[in-house]
C-alpha cells in the first residue's frame, strides 16, 4: 500500500506523482540525471552510498556534456532556493 498522505506536512503524495512525476518531461528528466550518476560510477567519480551528487552546472538535467558536470555533496548541490528569482549560482 502507497503512502497517500503525511499529516505532519500535509503533502499529498499520490496527487504529487500524478500531477508532476508521471509526466514525461519528468520521465526524461529523471532518466537523464540517472545517466549522469551511472556513467560518473563507471568512471571511479562517485561510488554507491558516497553522499554525492552529481551537479548539472547550468541546471538542465538533459545537458549531460562532460563539462556541465561535476561532483559535489549532496547538502552543496541541494541547497539553492527554487523559486524563478534565484537560479542556479
Amino acid at each position: 500500500m502507497t503512502k497517500k498522505h503525511n499529516k505532519s506536512t500535509g503533502r499529498r503524495y499520490d496527487k504529487e506523482y500524478d500531477n508532476y512525476h508521471s509526466s514525461e518531461k519528468q520521465k526524461k528528466n529523471r532518466a537523464s540525471r540517472n545517466t549522469a550518476r551511472n556513467r560518473a560510477e563507471k568512471a571511479g567519480k562517485v561510488r554507491k552510498g558516497d553522499g554525492k551528487d552529481i551537479d548539472h552546472k547550468n541546471g538542465n538535467p538533459r545537458d549531460n556534456r562532460p563539462s556541465n558536470l561535476r561532483v559535489q555533496s549532496k547538502s552543496t548541490n541541494r541547497s539553492f532556493p527554487r523559486n524563478k528569482k534565484a537560479g542556479k549560482r
